[in-house]
């Protein structure tokens, strides 16, 4: 049985806080692996501004050298676009790994805005990282008002396989300020590098060609 934690996002681009959040919940919860899940199109983000997804995984590939972190596009090898569909997916696909689901505060704050976000509760555990100016937001959201009942104490994360879902644990993390947004400001054509360039899945070990931006 592994232990895998899933983080999933735009990674438009990946860059270093997506690295150094994912090594925090790896010794939080006694992960095996860090799966992160590139999607090819968040129904909550808008397309413009969004680099091709082969871009968006090789910028991935870069951050996570050396770390057992995976990134993949499986979602398109699923055929899911929201995430309550794909975690049921590879519950189904994998039956001997154990899932949690890993967001930053920021997410948790508009969880309530996400298909089925109940579903996605009682499919796998999740665990949220602290990030600098959404905490309070977070917890006041309508998502955790729900949510609240079903907290588990930080200092036992690592017993998450043990746990009757839904289960939520809060993990305190040091502020790390980085984000996708200021790596796209300094650098807006920063996928410029990767164009009509393949890369392989590091779950599904297909290739993904990497198609020109517009």
């Amino acid at each position: 049985m592994k232990r895998i934690g899933l983080l999933g996002g735009s990674f438009n681009p990946a860059h270093g806080g997506h690295r150094a959040i994912s090594l925090f919940a790896m010794a939080a919860l006694g992960l095996d692996e860090v799966w992160w899940l590139v999607s090819p199109g968040n129904p909550l983000k808008t397309a413009a501004g969004m680099a091709p997804l082969a871009a968006r995984v090789r910028s991935a590939r870069a951050q996570a050298r050396r770390a057992p972190v995976r990134p993949t596009a499986i979602e398109q090898d699923l055929g899911t676009r929201y995430t309550v569909d794909t975690v049921r997916a590879l519950v189904r696909r994998y039956p001997k790994h154990r899932f949690v689901w890993l967001m930053g505060a920021d997410n948790l704050a508009q969880f309530a805005r996400w298909r089925d976000w109940r579903g996605i509760a009682r499919t796998l555990p999740i665990a949220v990282i602290a990030r600098p100016g959404y905490d309070a937001g977070a917890l006041a959201g309508p998502a955790m008002g729900w949510l609240r009942r079903f907290v588990r104490r930080a200092r036992h994360a690592d017993r998450w396989t043990e746990w009757s879902f839904p289960a939520l644990v809060l993990l305190r993390f040091r502020p790390d300020p980085r984000s996708a947004t200021a790596v796209r400001t300094a650098a807006p054509l920063w996928h410029d590098v990767h164009a009509g360039r393949q890369v392989r899945d590091a779950v599904t070990h297909r290739m993904i060609v990497s198609r020109h931006h517009v």
